[in-house]
């Protein structure tokens, strides 16, 4: 019995040796392969010149994105969000204690550094009010009353997963903010969690266009038809390309998504980088105005802002036609904004960022008697309390937030939106990586972070003296110079009186 056994076991170990020479000769031959490829290759230098071990440039670079994360960089120095800004997000989201000890590791001095002046008597707990809700578009057939300051910026289906986006539609859906579908249609993830959505137009008309990249009047009417979609966006620009359409990799168009764009299926989705039919503010106003017609909705348009001849141009357009012509609302997005994919020289070099931007559009408005008349959103960034109450207290009527929602799905900011393997399911289309996306745990999440937005910018709000973080005005911040002091934002931005009289809504 026991000299079988250990015939047995001799047997094993024989075959185990055989199956590891036969590897170590696999391994060597794979070695050699290599090795004549990258001394024959003309393309790459460092392998022609290291064979084989020059591989491993590539994998430790790649391997570098994740190290500098957790190893190497310190809590405020990462870009494009940094560990402590990221931290506030996912703590919110949990719903945990956001309360840190020991002083703050944030750097005061900076030029550009934003401080909100508290009121040595703030705002007692009991006179605190929620920020009431805003009515957009009154000259429409349907004008939406809007419920909360902060809402979900355009990511649409194809960019993000059908788990994300249905994720953030139930999550909105319980908090009482909108979700922007981006610019990839109106999907029925959307739509799944029952609450407001505004729905974009971008320049390939996604889910309402021709074949000819037209604008499909019927399929505009079956857009707007559903309840829940209470505003249209016609997006000129966004803050990651501005100049530039949106970009959808081949592999991430998938059957489904090519059927609620109306493009093929498997090719990449590459839209054009403005619109045909828009080439002044004249067109511009007469597509607004069009789908305001045929939605009965609110319209507005998203751009990033390059100089300010555009809106004076505008205004003076406006003024022509009469003030029920207008947009109902304009959202801006900052030039270091994006969510999805786009060329490195657009987002690093082409617009204006948010911190000057907004101001002049609502500088802009004011002076040319329209401040009333139109609503402004801004987007750019605003993942953290202060980036939110700031554009408040400039003049902003509603804050938006793509990255902070994404964050708050659990996005661990890998740096792999584009390429279809995002590891958290976030903006992938892999099945097996979607699982790690539960839906209704998300959406608790989403839920959370938007509650949690709110309270902490009420806190502020509250700590500089005004009942409600809209009441913040440009005087309740200042702004480090390059003195290292800082300097009243009302100065560096003063306010704009009217100077064509119109008549009041």
């Amino acid at each position: 019995m026991e000299s079988g056994f250990m015939a047995l076991v001799k047997t094993i170990l024989n075959w185990v040796g055989l199956i590891f020479v036969l590897a170590l000769l696999l391994l060597l031959l794979t070695i050699l392969i290599v090795y004549v490829i990258d001394r024959t290759q003309k393309k790459h230098a460092i392998r022609r010149n290291f064979p084989v071990i020059g591989h491993l440039r590539y994998w430790f670079e790649h391997l570098g994105e994740f190290f500098r994360q957790y190893f190497f960089t310190l809590d405020r120095e990462e870009m494009p969000f940094n560990r402590a800004e990221r931290s506030w997000v996912y703590r919110a989201a949990k719903n945990v204690s956001r309360t840190l000890a020991f002083g703050s590791t944030r750097n005061l001095t900076p030029t550009g550094t934003v401080m909100f002046l508290n009121d040595q008597f703030p705002t007692l707990e009991k006179n605190a009010v929620e920020s009431p809700p805003l009515l957009i578009g009154p000259y429409c057939r349907t004008p939406y009353l809007a419920k909360s300051f902060f809402n979900i910026s355009g990511m649409s289906y194809g960019a993000l997963s059908k788990v994300a986006v249905e994720a953030l539609s139930r999550g909105a859906a319980k908090a009482g903010c909108w979700i922007n579908t981006g610019e990839g249609g109106l999907s029925p993830y959307h739509l799944t969690g029952g609450g407001d959505i505004v729905f974009q137009i971008g320049t390939a008309k996604y889910g309402v266009r021709n074949d000819d990249g037209s604008l499909n009047d019927d399929k505009l009417k079956e857009v707007s038809s559903h309840q829940q979609v209470k505003m249209i966006e016609l997006k000129l620009a966004q803050g990651a390309k501005p100049g530039k359409g949106g970009l959808l990799p081949a592999e991430k168009v998938t059957e489904e998504i090519a059927q609620i764009r109306g493009i093929p299926a498997g090719e990449p989705s590459i839209s054009p980088n403005g619109h045909p039919e828009i080439r002044n503010v004249c067109d511009l106003l007469d597509m607004i105005n069009h789908i305001r017609d045929i939605s009965g909705k609110p319209v507005g348009f998203k751009t990033v802002i390059g100089n300010d001849t555009f809106l004076y141009q505008l205004c003076e357009e406006i003024h022509k036609r009469g003030i029920e012509s207008a947009p109902d609302f304009i959202t801006i997005d900052s030039a270091d904004g994006g969510s999805g994919a786009a060329p490195q020289p657009l987002f690093d070099y082409v617009g204006l960022t948010i911190k000057e931007s907004l101001p002049m559009v609502l500088n802009v408005l004011e002076n040319q008697g329209l401040r009333d008349r139109i609503k402004v959103i801004c987007s750019g960034k605003m993942i953290n309390p202060s980036g939110v109450a700031w554009a408040l207290a400039m003049g902003a009527d509603f804050a938006l937030s793509a990255r902070g929602f994404m964050f708050a799905l659990g996005c661990i900011q890998a740096l792999q939106c584009n390429k279809n393997t995002c590891p958290t399911g976030v903006t992938t289309h892999n099945t097996d990586l979607q699982k790690g996306l539960v839906v209704p745990n998300k959406a608790e999440r989403v839920y959370h972070y938007h509650k949690n937005m709110l309270k902490a910018v009420g806190m502020i709000a509250h700590s500089c003296g005004v009942p409600e973080p809209r009441e913040l005005k440009r005087h309740h911040v200042r702004i480090v110079t390059e003195t290292g002091l800082s300097t009243p934002l009302d100065k560096i931005h003063p306010y704009q009186e009217n100077s064509i009289p119109t008549k009041k809504l």
